[in-house]
């Protein structure tokens, strides 16, 4: 386990780097100049010779790369172009646990949802249930995010006008945080991002399961005489839910950072705002640290799948 732990980490590092190359040469030759875009109308040579120096955009562009490592290194995202003075770290730092909570709430509907809807239409496959299930999942799966976000906030507002109530249709609320106007808040996102996510889900869970039920150790189970119950949840489950963890690990990394519409739609000042804002700044380094994250972010998640492999099956061994 040890060794296998190292060598993730190793690896972890050397997806960091890729990244951080990848998003740091799209930067360096992405057309227009940041400098000039953050002095506007208060240009002038000598200040913008001031400013290149400061953000090191005067050296070579390995030089500047090579800083931007070095500072990473030392968990430092370095300074927005945008704001000038102020670290990157300081702007993400607010953001992270709002995407961070809104990403967990959407998997735990993934899983408390999209799981268990799979399973009945893998047992009822062919059936009307089936049918109504994937039916349902697969209208939640093929509709657009940002249309699923319209939809239910002009479903808020009309009901808003009809009953008189006053739930609002965007912002967050206090992060970790569950009072009734908190909750008001952060149902609908929650609701909308997780929903769309569980379809995905139950989908995956119907075929693993059909493909399990379908194996003659299913079907000796069932003639040694074992209960139903007993052939579902412990063997057939069990062994159903390997592609799923794999499913839930990518998902994971991905959730965290990757609620870009959900965010800016419903107005949540999570990573994802931060960043599309700094992406319409060209605001260089936040771009980059959010990259950063959400690749730390998917390694973790494979991590933790590989990890969970062995608690649902034991052959399997990390090495």
């Amino acid at each position: 386990m040890i060794q296998f732990l190292i060598k993730r980490l190793i690896g972890l590092v050397f997806v960091v780097i890729g990244v951080t190359f990848i998003t740091f040469i799209m930067g360096y030759f992405a057309p227009g100049d940041p400098i000039r875009t953050m002095l506007g109308e208060h240009f002038s040579p000598q200040l913008y010779a001031q400013l290149r120096h400061a953000y090191g955009l005067d050296l070579p562009w390995y030089e500047q790369y090579w800083n931007f490592l070095v500072h990473l290194a030392h968990f430092d995202f370095g300074y927005s172009f945008k704001t000038q003075g102020r670290p990157v770290w300081d702007i993400l730092k607010d953001g992270v646990p709002v995407s961070m909570e809104l990403a967990l709430w959407a998997l735990v509907i993934y899983l408390l949802i999209g799981v268990p809807v799979g399973i009945i239409s893998a047992l009822k496959a062919n059936t009307w249930v089936d049918t109504l299930n994937m039916g349902i999942m697969l209208v939640l799966y093929a509709m657009p995010i940002f249309v699923f976000c319209v939809l239910v906030q002009v479903l808020i507002v009309f009901i808003d006008q009809e009953t008189g109530a006053n739930w609002p249709v965007a912002n967050w609320g206090e992060p970790w945080h569950y009072t009734w106007t908190d909750i008001q808040f952060k149902l609908a996102p929650v609701l909308v991002f997780g929903l769309a996510g569980a379809a995905y889900f139950a989908r995956i869970t119907r075929t693993s399961m059909l493909e399990v039920m379908r194996q003659d150790y299913i079907r000796t189970a069932r003639a040694k005489g074992l209960p139903e119950r007993l052939v579902i949840y412990r063997h057939a489950l069990r062994n159903a839910l390997i592609p799923l963890i794999t499913v839930t690990g990518v998902t994971l990394g991905f959730t965290i950072t990757g609620a870009f519409l959900i965010e800016n739609i419903f107005n949540i000042p999570g990573i994802g705002t931060i960043t599309v804002s700094s992406v319409l700044d060209r605001d260089y380094p936040v771009i980059q640290a959010t990259a950063v994250l959400l690749a730390i972010g998917v390694v973790l998640g494979n991590l933790l799948a590989d990890i969970a492999y062995t608690l649902v099956d034991p052959r399997i061994k990390l090495e």
